[in-house]
């Protein structure tokens, strides 16, 4: 399996704060049968400004750890970017960093509680560029649990999503299970991901996230998730076979009247 979304390199961000716990981290997600995480440190959110140079050094001096510890995991450098306007310039420029390094596919985050219509407009400006977002998390945010088929405008414009494996097992509450579910069974879910931080409270674990979707999509959809689409992103390819999005019957009213209202 490969986790495209991981906070493992220590000290820089809420994830991991010293190197001991970030090779138990990566020890965790050997034992549970991932090969390749992409390390996605926050960036640009006012907290954390962790710019490409400081990301890549983390990551080859963590590869360098994992030699040493014969740790058989391949880590990659990617970034968790805090949408704003400005994200494509910075994409572009070398500031914020994309899946493996890639200049293609960037792991987007919203702020926690809110999502303008604007950022629409943001998505058609980044497809245009030649830049794929990947919504992290939507599943956890309260706006997208009111309405899911805000989800489904992304992705008809090109946009990806990735879910959070804890959330399909529950542990971030109902209504984010519910959310990651339904996003699944429409087909609006193209990647699940740890976000780990931790090795106790948000482990790198895929496995159980991987039973709990094949439970609602099918098994060999469900590996998709885990390692067909995201091994497709790593490299900077198309994600080939995904299904069209499903939409329920006010959905597609929805978008049959911002056709003629638009």
């Amino acid at each position: 399996m490969i986790d495209l979304h991981a906070h493992i390199l220590p000290g820089l961000d809420d994830g991991p704060k010293h190197l001991d716990e970030a090779l138990e981290m990566c020890r965790i997600a050997v034992r549970d049968g991932v090969t390749t995480i992409v390390a996605t440190p926050h960036a640009g959110n006012g907290t954390y400004d962790n710019k490409k140079e400081k990301i890549l050094s983390a990551v080859q001096q963590l590869v360098a750890h994992l030699e040493e510890s014969k740790i058989p995991l391949r880590i990659l450098a990617g970034s968790d970017a805090y949408i704003r306007q400005d994200l494509c310039t910075l994409v572009e420029d070398g500031s914020i960093t994309t899946v493996n390094d890639s200049h293609r596919y960037v792991m987007v985050e919203f702020p926690k509680h809110v999502i303008t219509p604007q950022w629409m407009d943001w998505l058609f400006e980044a497809r245009l560029r030649g830049i794929i977002p990947i919504f992290t998390h939507p599943e956890r945010h309260t706006v997208i649990q009111k309405d899911i088929s805000m989800v489904s405008r992304w992705v008809n414009q090109g946009g990806l999503v990735q879910v959070t494996a804890m959330s399909l097992t529950g542990d971030f509450g109902p209504d984010a299970r519910k959310c990651a579910e339904e996003l699944l069974r429409r087909h609006l879910a193209h990647v699940i991901a740890s976000d780990a931080h931790s090795r106790h409270q948000r482990p790198p674990v895929l496995s159980k996230a991987f039973f709990a979707a094949s439970n609602v999509v099918g098994s060999s959809y469900a590996y998709k998730l885990v390692k067909e689409f995201p091994e497709a992103i790593i490299a900077g390819e198309n994600i080939i076979d995904v299904p069209e999005p499903v939409f329920n019957k006010r959905g597609f009213f929805r978008r049959i009247c911002s056709t003629f209202t638009s």
